[in-house]
């Protein structure tokens, strides 16, 4: 334990979430992040002249940096391994079949392939498809080899649009990887894949068909929102990923705050 901690406090630690403010980029069919202060210092004191603030908020589980449940998409009204969704599903409980409560804390190798930069550009343009060479090019480039288990994620540079929300979800046009590109990810047998964009594809497209094939196919976790601009600048390729979903009870998804931490 202290042979760990020691080597933690010289490691260089960084944050790859957005911050979550009213009015954020969020996806048009997930409900907005709302905010409020439901409590002001100085409304109730204390005794000893203390007082208290306090605030509420709601927010969908697909806003802001998060992580998909494998639950999340179905085909053909099935789940991954082909589970009837109907009879799992309620408005109430929400899914009793693969929902984020059931992800473990994430302790993995993760991997980033900065897609813009081998591009050679600070952001990919909304029509950029990732194929599966661009994904081959990037790794060779950053002399990194994907292995099973890893965490995959994808700088497009759309995060730089964070806080100005209309750009950033564009009428939800953006760059992402192919079908193929994600079938590249998935015969590495990743365990999740993500990117900085507001959908892990290349959007618009109706067919949602790298969510299809990742979640319900593959059984490989999503990941979006993220902020990849520091770790990119610092031309870190590989890293110890760390995150941890809420245990939200039949959840589709759930906020992250995910952290690479790099070794001193």
């Amino acid at each position: 334990m202290t042979d760990l901690a020691d080597l933690l406090a010289g490691a260089r630690v960084f944050d790859l979430a957005q911050p979550y403010f009213p009015g954020m980029p969020h996806h048009p069919t997930h409900p907005p992040y709302l905010f409020g202060l439901v409590k002001q210092h100085g409304e109730f004191v204390g005794p000893g002249g203390s007082s208290a603030a306090a605030d509420a908020l709601a927010l969908g589980s697909h806003v802001g940096t998060h992580i998909d449940a494998l639950c999340h998409f179905s085909c053909g009204g099935k789940l991954h391994g082909g589970v009837d969704a109907a009879p799992l599903q309620s408005y109430t409980a929400g899914l009793e079949k693969y929902s984020i409560d059931t992800v473990a804390p994430i302790l993995r190798r993760g991997v980033l392939l900065d897609i813009a930069r081998h591009a050679g550009v600070a952001a990919l343009p909304e029509d950029f498809e990732i194929t599966a060479g661009h994904l081959a090019d990037a790794a060779g480039a950053q002399q990194v080899e994907i292995r099973p288990g890893d965490v995959v994620l994808l700088r497009t540079g759309w995060a730089a649009y964070w806080n100005d929300p209309a750009k950033f979800i564009s009428q939800v046009r953006g760059p992402g990887p192919s079908l193929a590109g994600a079938q590249w990810l998935s015969a590495r047998q990743v365990f999740a894949a993500g990117s900085d964009t507001v959908a892990f594809e290349k959007v618009p497209d109706p067919a949602m068909p790298v969510h299809v094939h990742l979640l319900v196919e593959r059984g490989i976790h999503i990941i979006e929102c993220l902020n990849l601009e520091e770790l990119a600048a610092a031309r870190i390729a590989t890293f110890l990923f760390i995150a941890a979903p809420l245990k939200l009870r039949g959840a589709t998804a759930s906020p992250i705050r995910p952290v690479a931490v790099v070794a001193p």
